[in-house]
């Protein structure tokens, strides 16, 4: 039997999270609305939900915030919807743990494209197709079947979009990809997708993998290029 997927929406607006809930059912998964904050936390623990879709605008408290608490807690992807459409707000969200940002007003099936891409990446990495073998790259060791990585046998926590950029630059190693080639091949829709993501994904993977992320052993950046892994 099909497994459904359950998405948390985490959305004050009525007229917003009713639609995009029978928008998501119509589309095979299982949708459930929290109106603010505190409740959004307490439905993120009784229904381990597989995606959050959270406004960052939210009546009792940021939503960057809840997005950093909602990280500290739970490795579940995370998509922001703002109508806050600034360049600032954007990185904030991701570096706070989220995995990919729209702003308002947007487009229903250009939402729904970015979850299944989402979920068809997954799908790929843990499917039972694949082979679970288990990367082991100088002091990284990669689990792509359990989505975790350990460094120095210490198991580092990782955001469900930094595993998969990861592995994915750790499963090409020393070949070199654009910001445009790791939107396409992480999230799946390059035509959609800020570059600046693949920047800030970069800079927090560094910040948890590499002894010095000031001067990276594992991701090294080719300037005018893009970034590759590296043993060297």
């Amino acid at each position: 039997m099909e497994q459904v997927r359950k998405i948390l929406i985490i959305e004050d607006e009525q007229d917003i999270s009713r639609i995009l809930r029978d928008y998501l059912a119509k589309n095979k998964y299982e949708a459930a609305i929290a109106g603010n904050g505190k409740d959004g936390l307490q439905m993120l623990e009784l229904l381990q939900p597989d995606y959050i879709i959270l406004d960052i605008m939210l009546p009792d408290m940021d939503g960057i915030d809840l997005c950093r608490e909602i990280r500290r807690r739970n490795n579940v992807p995370i998509l922001i919807l703002s109508a806050r459409g600034s360049d600032t707000d954007k990185v904030l969200g991701l570096g706070f743990g989220a995995d990919d940002y729209m702003t308002k007003p947007f487009s229903l099936s250009e939402l729904l494209a970015r979850i299944n891409a989402h979920f068809r990446r997954y799908e790929m990495i843990t499917g039972e197709r694949q082979d679970p073998d288990k990367l082991y790259l100088g002091r990284l060791m990669i689990d792509k079947k359990a989505y975790k990585i350990t460094i120095d046998g210490k198991e580092a926590a990782l955001s469900a979009k930094e595993f998969e950029m990861l592995h994915y630059l750790a499963s090409h190693k020393n070949q070199v990809f654009s910001k445009a080639q790791l939107l396409d091949a992480v999230w799946g829709y390059a035509a959609y997708g800020d570059e600046n993501t693949v920047t800030v994904y970069i800079r927090r993977l560094r910040e948890k993998i590499e002894a010095d992320p000031s001067n990276p052993v594992y991701l090294k950046t080719v300037w005018g290029v893009g970034y590759k892994f590296s043993l060297d």
